[in-house]
């Protein structure tokens, strides 16, 4: 697996909300957010492309984008990048980082310990 790029992922959230779709399509859904040109999202599609994370089809007038690389395994690449960066890769200690700092409610909590029981 390779690595996404903050500006690919937007590229890649569209495809796996909705497949395939133009450039053009890519293009107007972001611009609002991005203001990106054509040219900019040509050449995000271009490097996700040459990564073997999209590929195209012969659509008529307009390629057609696919994805090749699920969301679920972007996001556990994504997951293991981060954890081997920031904690590294002990998912524990990212845990108990996040409780000790505050940043669990205690629905979170509960819902941990019920997940927590059930892998015991």
């Amino acid at each position: 697996m390779v690595h996404i790029s903050d500006s690919e992922w937007k590229i890649m959230n569209l495809l796996w909300d909705e497949e395939p779709r133009t450039m053009t399509q890519i293009t107007k859904a972001l611009y609002k957010e991005t203001g990106w040109s054509k040219h900019t999202v040509i050449t995000l599609l271009k490097r996700l492309e040459a990564k073997g994370i999209l590929h195209y089809e012969d659509g008529g007038k307009s390629k057609l984008f696919y994805y090749d690389v699920s969301r679920s395994d972007a996001v556990m690449e994504e997951k293991k990048n981060f954890l081997n960066k920031v904690f590294k890769g002990q998912a524990g200690l990212m845990v108990a980082n996040m409780i000790e700092q505050g940043d669990f409610s205690s629905e979170d909590i509960d819902m941990l310990r019920d997940l927590l029981s059930k892998k015991s």
